[in-house]
């Protein structure tokens, strides 16, 4: 048996940075990753791969869209998603490298194979065949991420009937496609696929899309996922998904309705990496989606044990991932530090890409808040006409009575960059007024900051 001071299981956002945490702090530690290479879902299948489709569709879309008379796009038929991932390879072997330099610069153990408890201090590591290793450690991380629920009535064949890992391997590009689900994932591949040229039925049990996003956002989504030629087929039930003879994807749906296409995406949830880790042994027990209940400060029901990243749900994003897995060790290890901040940007990598931070509309108006919009269109400012984005929308929430900043909102190119502007200010409980009196550089997107705070400041004056 080897002790160490902490044990990590599982190398993607929230593993490396508790790694690299407790580390810092000259602990011994030791990383334990059952893939052939470190960085979980968001490096290998998840948040890169996906990420760089999205780009490189929007670069090849975009010529489509922008007024240049003398350039032209035109797009190989036989053209695949691999093609399209020609950079995806390059991209993930870069941060692999810097992964692995940066585990092995600060002294990090990397175990590789499948982890299991085998009492609450004590980790077995089957590394294949009969050999085994045993690690002993006064604290734990979990950090095993997620994987896409396969549900027992869809016949998956990861070649037309494919996850969101999947969808990524595929040879060739279908003409049709359905995805199944109107989450962030779902909406993302819908929109790419649909900005290159495929027919995309979107389809989702429920009747709205991206219910924590502003509306009026989700509604400018809408109209461009439509406009590129997504039929939305809400609040519609699955009956049953066949192929036929021909080999296409038969979607009955329980409304009667029928939809033939060449593929089919099911996106509609994840489930927690937790099924291997004889949670049992260590005193844990799971909910129906395979995830942990922790406390502010990532405690599981066992106090030594920690647990943070997509095994403990929402928000499941890389970027608060690797916070969490820095405060848990910190906290462990009783170092000083602060929660999770409350002010947490969202990005949702559509095309067009939208994100958001703080207050939405309806969250305001549910709870009874006086406060006021402000609007500013990229077609306004004279980097929006540059970039060829005439449908661009920032749009500011804020208190009516202080004046306080409560809510960015933002679609259109370089929304993910854009928020951060605001993000800084809601936090530090800046003021709408702040964009006005700021000087930004000209020509950029970050003048619609200033133009929204002006369109909002001028509604209250005519009140």
């Amino acid at each position: 048996m080897r002790e160490f001071d902490l044990l990590v299981i599982g190398s993607g956002p929230a593993g490396q940075k508790a790694a690299i945490q407790a580390a810092k702090l000259r602990k011994r530690v030791a990383v334990i990753e059952k893939e052939r290479v470190v960085g979980g879902a968001c490096i290998n299948t998840g948040t890169l791969p996906s990420k760089t489709l999205k780009d490189a569709i929007y670069y090849l879309h975009g010529f489509k869209q922008r007024s240049f008379s003398s350039m032209s796009c035109s797009l190989k038929k036989s053209m695949t998603l691999r093609d399209l991932m020609a950079r995806k390879d390059l991209v993930i072997k870069h941060e692999l490298e810097v992964i692995n330099n940066q585990l092995e610069r600060n002294d990090v153990e990397l175990i590789q194979g499948t982890a299991s408890f085998v009492d609450p201090h004590t980790v077995q590591v089957a590394r294949g065949g009969n050999d085994m290793d045993t690690l002993h450690a006064p604290f734990i991380v979990v950090a095993t991420g997620s994987r896409p629920r396969r549900p027992e009535e869809i016949p998956f064949n990861d070649v037309t009937i494919c996850d969101s890992d999947s969808i990524l391997s595929t040879e060739a590009i279908p003409k049709s496609l359905i995805v199944m689900g109107g989450g962030v994932i779902g909406c993302e591949y819908a929109s790419m696929f649909a900005a290159f040229g495929i027919k995309v039925t979107l389809f989702d049990k429920r009747n709205d899309l991206l219910r924590f996003v502003d509306q009026e956002i989700v509604q400018a989504l809408i109209y461009h996922m439509r406009t590129n030629g997504v039929t939305m087929r809400m609040g519609e039930e699955i009956d049953k998904v066949a192929t036929d003879e021909k080999g296409r994807v038969v979607t009955n749906l329980k409304s009667g309705k029928t939809i033939v296409t060449d593929a089919l995406l099911f996106s509609m949830g994840r489930l927690a990496n937790t099924d291997l880790l004889n949670l049992q042994a260590a005193g844990l027990t799971v909910d129906k989606m395979g995830q942990l209940k922790v406390n502010e400060h990532y405690q599981t029901d066992v106090p030594h044990i920690y647990a943070t990243g997509d095994v403990i749900g929402f928000p499941g994003l890389a970027s608060t991932s690797m916070e969490q897995g820095r405060l848990a060790v910190c906290h462990a290890f009783q170092v000083a530090q602060s929660t999770l901040p409350k002010v947490l940007p969202y990005g949702i990598y559509t095309i067009p890409e939208i994100s958001t931070v703080g207050k939405t509309e309806e969250e305001l108006t549910k709870e009874g808040v006086p406060y006021e919009i402000g609007r500013a269109f990229y077609k306004e400012i004279a980097r929006g006409q540059i970039v060829g984005d005439l449908e661009g929308l920032l749009k500011l929430t804020f208190h009516r009575t202080t004046m306080e900043l409560l809510g960015v909102h933002i679609i259109g190119d370089g929304a993910t960059e854009l928020v951060h502007i605001g993000q800084a200010v809601i936090t530090y409980g800046g003021k709408v007024d702040f964009f006005v009196h700021n000087v930004f550089n000209y020509p950029t997107l970050a003048e619609c900051y200033r133009t929204a705070a002006l369109d909002g400041i001028n509604r209250l004056a005519k009140n």
